[in-house]
């Protein structure tokens, strides 16, 4: 009498493909060059209407590490403080 483990060794084609998908997986995500889960982008518009987290990353992605313990305001103020002025077109 066949046990689950020489049942599970005769489907060899669902192990396969498995054993494929993981391997395609694995092999896009190092040598492909993209990520499956692309980071965030950064958020647009008046900071004001941003959420704390939007304002955490944000400062996050310039290397300016905010304050865990910083209020919506100070981080806000940093913001702006930070934010390029916009160009004018000649």
């Amino acid at each position: 009498m066949p046990t689950l483990l020489d049942r599970a060794l005769q489907s060899r084609g669902a192990l396969l493909t498995f054993s494929g998908i993981i391997t395609a997986v694995a092999a896009f995500t190092i040598l492909g060059g993209s990520s499956i889960f692309p980071p965030e982008s950064d958020p647009t518009g008046d900071p004001n209407d941003w959420t704390e987290t939007d304002l955490k990353r944000w400062l996050n992605n310039r290397n300016l590490k905010p304050n865990d313990k910083a209020s919506r305001e100070e981080l806000i103020e940093r913001v702006r403080a930070n934010m390029r002025p916009a160009t004018r077109p000649s």
